[in-house]
C-alpha cells in the first residue's frame, strides 16, 4: 500500500482517527487549517526575535514538517515549526558581531549535529541519550538557554513601547490559563493580534512614540505600526528583501567554529524535545513509536539543517499541534500534509510576510517576556516530572556552576580569538561537572527523561 493511501473512516464521537487513517477530505482539510492556527504564532514569532525573515520560516516549516513525515514514514504525526532552542544561541552570536549568515551557519551545523544523533539513536537505541543526557542535565540546560534570554527582552524590545509590551503581556498570559481548550493553545497568536489592535489605537489616540529602536542607539519618534512595506508588498512571489543587519532574507550560510559551539545547547534542548514528542504521540495514539524515535531526531535535524542552507529558521516538533490531537483525537497524518502545504502557500505571499514583519516592538517584548520565561520553567518541569532530588548534592552541585556561566554570560578566554561564552559554556559545565560527579553512583541509578512538552 502507498505511503499516500490512508483508511477514510467516519468515527462515532470521541473514537480516534490513526495516523494512517483519515477522515473525509473536506474535515481533513480544515483540521489542517487547525493546525497551521495552533502552529502560527510561534513559527513567525521566534524568526523576528532572531532576526530572520517569517516568510521564509513559515514556508520551510511546510516544507521540512513534509520532510519529516516521509521520513518518519508517516508514522509520526507531527508539525515542524520554528524552535525556540536556539534563540538564545541567535543573541550570543548577534552580541559577538555575527551576522545574520553566521546565525544560519551555525544553527545549520547545529543541524546535522542532531541529525548524526538521530542516527546513532536509531542504530543504538534511545537509552544512549538517557545515559548521557540524564533529566538533571536536560533540565539545567534548558533553564540556562530560556533564561539567558532576560537581557534581550529587557535591553532590546520592552523599552520600545513598555506600556503596550505589559498590556501584551498580560493578554497573554491571561488567554493562556483561562480561554477554554484549543483557545488557550494559541495564546501567542492571540496576543499579537491584540498587541497589534492596541498599538493601531495607541497611534490614533496618542500620536507617534519616542524610543529606541533595534537598528539605532539613539531615540527616534516613530508610529508603533507602520505598513509602508505592506503597501509595497507583491501578493505573489518568492520570499525576498532584506534582513535588518543587511543581509539578504534568502542567504548562503557561513561558518565559524565559535559560533558554532554556541548553538549545541539547542541541540541538546532538540534532542530532549524530539524525543518528549515521540513518547507523547506514542501515548495518545497507544502505538509503539520507539522504533522511530532515531528517525524523528534525525528528521528535526536534517530539518533544520535544510531551512538553514537558505537562511530560514531551525525547526521543532511543535507541542501545540499535539495539544489540537488531544483535542480532536484525529491523528490523521493526512491532516498535517494539507497543514504543511497551507504555510507553504503563505510563505509565497510577500504580502503576508510583510505584515508580520511590521510586528511592533512593544508586542514582541509583550510575547517574549512571557515566552522566554516559559523556556527556562520547561527546564524545571523536566525536574519535577523526573524526580530529580536536590538534596543529592550531585544534581545539586554538579549543575550550579553551568546554570549561572550561562545564564550570567559568562567568558572563559581561551585564545586571542577563541573564547566560550554564556550558553555554550554553561551547557559544557552543567554536562562535565555532572558526569564527573555523578561516578559515585552505581549503574542504573540515573533516570529516564520523560515527555518534554515543547509551549512555542
Amino acid at each position: 500500500m502507498s505511503m499516500f493511501t490512508w483508511e477514510v473512516v467516519d468515527p462515532a464521537p470521541g473514537e480516534a482517527v490513526a495516523p494512517h487513517q483519515r477522515l473525509a477530505w473536506g474535515k481533513t482539510i480544515g483540521l489542517g487549517a487547525q493546525h497551521v492556527v495552533a502552529m502560527f504564532g510561534a513559527t513567525f514569532v521566534f524568526p523576528l526575535v532572531m532576526g530572520l525573515d517569517a516568510n521564509l520560516a513559515i514556508m520551510f516549516s511546510g516544507i521540512c514538517t513534509i520532510l519529516f513525515l516521509l521520513i518518519c514514514a508517516n508514522k509520526v504525526p507531527s508539525y515542524l515549526g520554528t524552535s525556540a532552542s536556539f534563540v538564545a544561541s541567535v543573541a550570543a552570536i548577534r552580541a559577538q558581531g555575527g551576522d545574520s549568515a553566521d546565525v544560519t551557519g551555525a544553527i545549520l551545523l547545529g543541524g546535522v549535529v542532531l541529525a548524526l544523533v538521530g542516527v546513532l539513536v536509531h542504530v543504538s537505541g534511545s537509552g544512549l541519550i538517557h545515559r548521557i543526557l540524564p533529566p538533571a542535565v536536560t533540565g539545567a540546560v534548558v533553564m540556562l538557554i530560556g533564561f539567558n534570554l532576560a537581557p534581550v527582552v529587557a535591553d532590546i524590545y520592552w523599552p520600545q513601547d513598555q506600556w503596550i509590551a505589559l498590556a501584551t503581556a498580560t493578554f497573554m498570559v491571561m488567554a493562556a490559563v483561562m480561554l477554554p481548550g484549543f483557545w488557550s493553545r494559541i495564546a501567542v497568536f492571540l496576543a499579537l493580534i491584540f498587541g497589534y489592535a492596541v498599538s493601531w489605537a495607541a497611534d490614533n489616540l496618542f500620536g507617534p512614540i519616542t524610543s529606541v529602536l533595534p537598528t539605532g542607539p539613539d531615540p527616534v519618534e516613530h508610529d508603533r505600526v507602520s505598513w509602508a512595506a505592506v503597501e509595497a508588498a507583491d501578493w505573489i512571489g518568492l520570499p525576498s528583501g532584506t534582513l535588518a543587519d543587511g543581509v539578504s532574507a534568502v542567504h548562503a550560510p557561513s561558518f565559524s567554529l565559535t559560533f558554532f559551539l554556541l548553538v549545541l545547547p539547542g541541540v541538546i534542548a532538540l534532542v530532549a524535545e524530539n524525543t518528549g514528542h515521540v513518547k507523547a504521540v506514542a501515548e495518545m495514539t497507544g502505538e509503539d513509536l520507539d522504533p522511530y524515535m532515531g528517525r524523528a531526531i534525525g528528521a528535526d535535524g536534517l530539518a533544520t539543517a535544510l531551512a538553514s542552507a537558505f537562511g530560514g529558521s531551525p525547526t521543532t516538533t511543535y507541542a501545540e499541534n499535539i495539544g489540537v490531537m488531544g483535542a480532536t483525537r484525529v491523528y490523521s497524518t493526512a491532516a498535517y500534509y494539507v497543514a504543511a502545504a497551507v504555510a507553504i502557500l503563505l510563505g509565497l505571499c510577500p504580502k503576508f510576510g510583510a505584515i508580520v514583519n511590521a510586528t511592533p516592538g512593544g508586542v514582541l517584548g509583550g510575547i517574549t517576556v512571557v515566552l522566554y520565561g516559559m523556556i527556562g520553567l520547561v527546564g524545571a518541569k523536566i525536574w519535577v516530572e523526573n524526580g530529580i532530588d536536590f538534596g543529592d548534592p550531585v544534581n545539586l552541585v554538579g549543575l550550579a556552576a553551568g546554570i549561572i556561566a550561562g545564564v550570567g554570560d559568562v567568558t572563559l578566554q581561551i585564545t586571542d580569538d577563541f573564547s566560550l561564552t554564556g550558553i555554550a559554556l554553561g551547557t559544557i559545565l552543567v554536562i562535565v561537572y555532572y558526569h564527573v560527579v555523578n561516578t559515585r553512583r552505581g549503574p542504573g541509578t540515573g533516570h529516564t527523561t520523560q515527555a518534554l512538552s515543547h509551549r512555542e
